[in-house]
């Protein structure tokens, strides 16, 4: 699949690591970000999430550049959205 995938995440967040080894198993590349050790991601996750330092928070460049900011999605919300 072409396009990018970059994940805002925390050492500590399970979900985070439950989607990392999906993707992982699946062989989709993504760039992880851990928020609590970059303050302009934190604002990055804060801005999509109603304020909220929830994670995962996933941002997807599909392959026709459209672009998808979601919260905790599923691996097949994230395949979707890389084919978009």
């Amino acid at each position: 699949m072409s396009g990018t995938v970059t994940m805002y995440s925390t050492t500590w967040c399970g979900y985070c690591r439950r989607l990392k080894s999906q993707m992982d198993r699946e062989g989709i590349a993504y760039n992880e970000i851990n928020i609590e050790q970059d303050p302009q991601s934190a604002a990055f996750v804060e801005k999509a999430n109603g304020g909220n330092q929830t994670v995962p928070t996933v941002l997807v460049v599909g392959s026709t550049g459209a672009e998808a900011v979601m919260t905790n999605p599923s691996l097949a919300q994230v395949k979707q959205a890389l084919a978009a």
